[in-house]
């Protein structure tokens, strides 16, 4: 089972309820509150895959590109 709260602690930043996690090269993207809606991004915001629906995917690309800057170190 997903321990929610290890994944919040681990992940470089957290915009409203979606956690962002560095992995080598890409982005994990998990949704707090809904954690069976994931997505796995390029750092470039190109999608790999996911289970978010359209709209959802949409909202997590626009958070990660205004604030990716976050996530740098």
């Amino acid at each position: 089972m997903i321990n929610i709260r290890e994944i919040a602690d681990a992940a470089e930043m957290i915009v409203n309820g979606y956690a962002f996690t560095k992995d080598d090269k890409n982005i994990k993207v998990l949704n707090l509150n809904r954690p069976d809606r994931a997505a796995l991004i390029r750092k470039n915001g190109e999608v790999l895959e996911t289970s978010m629906d359209d709209i959802e995917l949409d909202i997590i690309l626009d958070y990660y590109r205004r604030n990716e800057k976050y996530m740098e170190g």
